[in-house]
């Protein structure tokens, strides 16, 4: 979530509530230190003694959550309320698992009964409109979160909620100044820095940005987010590619949300991929080794697969993965760093390599189209999407504000026969929709040259 006030809620019990004092009292001196099994198993000791008692359920409920056990904490927790439905905490508790388990509505309700519970808790609303903005319910989030501010106006979090939603809205002046509140109340509050260099790249000015970036890294320095928008801001220390802890990062917490999110874009990358690869390959007769190179979430898997008698799948991210092994389709997929897989693949063991809005995360690119030409085998084809950059750039790459490389053309070229392969077609094309303006990029089909009969 974006930052709810999703702590655990613990009240403290009193031993007097229970018969077997002692055995509570372990019970709750092995919770807090972190003991979890052994706490869940004095809580059933407890509740072998004095059956029914549902703070005991509650909290053997919570022990069972931090050890990872999701869907039985969320029914201890429920068992706890269907004996005891008074406490707000409990529905808190149990609306912050259900979101961890993915149960986004039943979460909702949870929030809810918290609410009518206690009324005049900011931290509940506050919870609620974060769940909200989640949902896409921007207008709902905002009046939730504005009542959250009005019940206690000096909790930093909530203007930065509030703050986020707002930016959704494209209300870019307000989320600054929710923001600007949220790091005066409190600077350490490090959620709002990525928001609020977000909203000064939206607004057109990366000067503002990059001092946002400085200021973020006095405080957390090498952080690999701050440092990689840092570069794109200021061009100052750019990157040959995105470091593998921002791509990480940043898709890992991409994940969930990422088909749905593209889907809003008008994203057409794999798409246009699969479009390529039929006007080279003609019919598929799932006949080749296929290599989806930064497979992400699978969105190319479907659409390639009729060509391959084996579809692998290679990307940096594994809650991505996790996506793209539940949508199917892959004979196997690998968590790598895409260079590195590719130099350390068996050479000729692939036919086709596809990448649809990957390569967006490297500068230069001789390496990896080096690595890739020596899997391929002769005759075999890479199609992948890449962003154009207009303008003149001595590298031929340019890093942007936004965290993504655009690519000249005549580099492209350049890099592509530096690696001994043929470029077939390299095609203008809208990739997707941002910020209401088309993203110019080029969809690349090249070949690996086949060998002539005296070789």
């Amino acid at each position: 979530m974006s930052n709810p006030s999703n702590s655990i809620v613990q009240p403290t019990p009193s031993a007097e509530a229970f018969g077997p004092a002692l055995e509570w009292a372990r019970a709750r001196a092995l919770h807090e230190a972190g003991r979890f099994d052994e706490a869940e198993q004095g809580y059933e000791r407890v509740l072998t003694a004095a059956p029914g008692h549902a703070e005991a359920l509650h909290f053997k409920g919570l022990a069972a959550h931090q050890r990872g056990d999701h869907a039985r904490a969320i029914t201890l927790i429920r068992a706890a309320i269907a004996l005891d439905g008074r406490h707000f905490g409990w529905y808190i508790n149990l609306g912050n698992v259900l979101l961890l388990a993915d149960q986004a509505d039943a979460a909702g309700e949870a929030y809810a009964q918290a609410l009518r519970l206690a009324p005049q808790r900011a931290d509940i609303h506050n919870n609620l409109g974060v769940f909200q903005n989640e949902r896409g319910r921007l207008g709902e989030a905002e009046s939730t979160l504005r009542r959250a501010l009005a019940l206690d106006p000096d909790k930093a979090e909530i203007h930065a909620n509030l703050g986020r939603v707002l930016l959704r809205l494209s209300r870019n002046e307000e989320a600054r100044s929710c923001l600007d509140e949220a790091l005066r109340l409190n600077p350490e509050l490090m959620m709002a820095r990525p928001l609020l260099g977000l909203i000064y790249r939206r607004l057109g000015r990366p000067d503002a940005a990059a001092q946002v970036y400085r200021d973020w890294l006095a405080r957390d320095p090498g952080d690999p987010t701050a440092l990689h928008h840092l570069a794109g801001c200021s061009g100052e220390a750019v990157p040959e590619r995105a470091a593998d802890a921002y791509v990480e990062r940043t898709f890992n917490a991409f994940a969930n949300t990422f088909d749905k999110t593209l889907a809003e874009l008008d994203y057409r990358g794999p798409a246009q991929v699969a479009e390529a690869v039929a006007r080279r390959l003609g019919e598929p007769k799932r006949a080749l080794d296929v290599l989806d190179a930064g497979c992400g979430t699978g969105l190319c898997g479907p659409l390639i697969a009729p060509y391959a008698r084996h579809l692998a799948g290679v990307d940096l991210s594994q809650p991505m993965l996790d996506k793209a092994r539940l949508r199917g389709g892959y004979d196997a997929l690998t968590k790598a760093e895409l260079t590195a897989f590719l130099e350390g693949a068996r050479a000729a063991s692939c036919d086709l390599i596809v990448s649809a809005d990957v390569l967006i995360y490297f500068g230069e690119l001789g390496s990896l189209f080096q690595a890739a030409a020596k899997v391929l085998r002769p005759g075999g084809w890479l199609v992948f999407t890449v962003e154009a950059l207009a303008g003149e750039e001595a590298a031929g790459f340019r890093l942007h504000p936004h965290g993504r490389y655009s690519h000249r053309e005549s580099y492209l070229r350049k890099v592509l026969v530096d690696a001994g392969l043929v470029v077939e077609e390299l095609e203008r094309a809208d990739l997707r929709v941002e910020s209401g303006e088309p993203v110019d990029g080029w969809v690349v089909s090249c070949r690996k040259e086949a060998l002539s009969p005296a070789d």
